[in-house]
C-alpha cells in the first residue's frame, strides 16, 4: 500500500531496501543503527544488505535482515576478467534482481558500492554527495545525493542522514541501537571460555588495527597492563591479536607483567563477539573491536591519533575516548615521520585514568 511520496521517491507501507555496507569491520558496526532506524520508521520493510564475506558474521544472525549478500570484492579487483569474477558479479545480480528494491542506499561511497548499487536494477539509488566522497566515480551509480548537515559529527549519524532524508523523519528524535547477535554454539564456546579464567574482572587489550598511525606503543600497553593490575588485584587482562607483530607484543606484555595477562587464541569475529560480549572493558584504538564492544553492551576505552574521536568514538556513559593531543590529530594519514612522537602524545594516565572512571571499584 502507498504511504507517499518524497521528492519523487514513493514510500510504502511495505517496502524492500537495500543496504550496501561492504566494509570495513568498524564501518559495517557504525551503520548498524540503520536496520533500528528502518523498522522503526516502517515495521513491515524488508531489509536486505550487502558485505564483505569476512564481515558476515556482523550481521548474519541479525533477526531483522531477510537477507545478506556476501560478496569479495578484494578477489575481484586482483582478477577482473577472471571466469570466476564475472560469474560471481552474474550472481550477485541476478539476487539483486530477483524482486524489485524500493530503496537502495549506498553507504559505502566508493566505485565498487556504486556498481553493486546500479547491479540491483532499482530506480532510486541514494547514496553520498559528491565532495565527500573519496571515489567520485561513485557519484555516477547514485540518482539522489544527500548533503551531511553540520550536527552530523559521528560517522554512524552520516549513514542516518543519508538513510533518513526520503524518509521525512529525523534520527536525531529517536533512540536507535546497532546489535549484534551470535549463534548458540559460539555463545556456548565463549562460556566455555570464561569459565577457564580466574575469577574477578577481564579486561580486554586491542593492540593492533590497520594503519601504523593508529597504533600506540608497546610501553604504553605494558605500563597501562601494570597499573590495571595493581589497582584491580585478580583481574586478569586478555590481548587480541590479528598478525603475527601484534601476537608479538602482546607475548612481551605477557612477558613483563605476569600471569594475571594472557594471550588469546587467534579467534574469528564469529568467535570473538560472544567473547567480548563477557569482558569487562576493551581497551584499544580506532578498530572493529572496540566498536564490536559498543555494539553488544561492553565498556570501551579508546584513544584516537590519525582519525577523530568525535567522528568514530563510541559515545554515551560507557565509553570514554582520548584524542592525541597533538596540533596535527586527526590527520587521516596512515603514515607520518612523526608517529612516535604521536603515539607518546598518548599518555598512560591519560587512559589509566578512563579506565579509573569506567571501573572504579576494585
Amino acid at each position: 500500500m502507498r504511504n507517499k511520496k518524497s521528492n519523487g521517491i514513493p514510500l510504502f507501507y511495505y517496502m524492500r531496501i537495500l543496504i550496501v555496507k561492504t566494509s570495513s569491520l568498524g564501518d559495517v558496526i557504525h551503520a548498524l543503527p540503520i536496520i533500528d532506524y528502518l523498522r522503526q520508521v516502517s515495521p513491515t520493510v524488508e531489509i536486505e544488505w550487502v558485505v564483505e564475506e569476512q564481515f558476515l558474521p556482523v550481521l548474519e544472525h541479525n533477526p531483522e535482515l531477510t537477507r545478506i549478500h556476501a560478496v569479495r570484492t578484494k578477489k575481484w579487483r586482483k582478477a577482473p576478467f577472471s571466469r570466476e569474477t564475472r560469474q560471481d558479479l552474474r550472481d550477485l545480480r541476478e539476487a539483486l534482481q530477483r524482486q524489485p528494491y524500493d530503496l537502495v542506499f549506498d553507504i559505502q561511497g566508493n566505485l565498487k558500492s556504486g556498481l553493486i548499487a546500479w547491479l540491483s536494477g532499482a530506480a532510486h539509488r541514494i547514496g553520498f554527495t559528491r565532495e565527500v566522497l573519496q571515489e567520485k566515480l561513485n557519484a555516477l551509480f547514485t540518482t539522489r545525493k544527500i548533503p551531511f548537515r553540520s550536527c552530523d559529527r559521528n560517522v554512524t549519524d552520516r549513514y542516518l542522514r543519508v538513510v533518513s532524508v526520503p524518509f521525512g523523519r529525523d534520527y536525531r528524535e529517536m533512540q536507535l541501537a546497532g546489535m549484534i547477535y551470535s549463534a548458540q554454539e559460539d555463545e556456548d564456546s565463549a562460556d566455555r571460555f570464561m569459565v577457564g579464567l580466574p575469577d574477578g574482572l577481564v579486561f580486554f587489550f586491542q593492540v593492533g588495527t590497520t594503519w601504523s598511525t593508529k597504533l600506540w606503543n608497546p610501553q604504553g600497553w605494558c605500563d597501562l597492563a601494570r597499573k590495571i593490575s595493581e589497582r584491580y588485584p585478580g583481574a586478569t587482562i586478555v590481548i587480541n591479536w590479528g598478525s603475527p607483530a601484534e601476537k608479538a607484543l602482546g607475548e612481551e606484555i605477557v612477558q613483563k607483567i605476569g600471569d594475571s595477562v594472557r594471550l588469546l587464541p587467534w579467534l574469528t569475529v564469529r568467535e570473538l563477539i560472544p567473547v567480548i560480549k563477557r569482558v569487562d572493558l576493551v581497551i584499544g584504538g580506532d578498530t572493529g573491536p572496540v566498536y564490536m564492544a559498543a555494539a553488544v553492551g561492553t565498556p570501551t576505552v579508546s584513544y584516537y591519533r590519525a582519525t577523530n574521536g568525535a567522528a568514530y568514538a563510541p559515545s554515551g556513559d560507557m565509553h570514554r575516548s582520548i584524542q592525541a593531543p597533538m596540533q596535527c590529530s586527526g590527520c587521516g594519514r596512515t603514515s607520518c615521520e612523526r608517529d612516535e612522537e604521536c603515539r607518546a602524545s598518548i599518555s598512560v594516565d591519560a587512559v589509566f585514568g578512563a579506565v579509573v572512571e569506567l571501573i572504579p571499584d576494585v
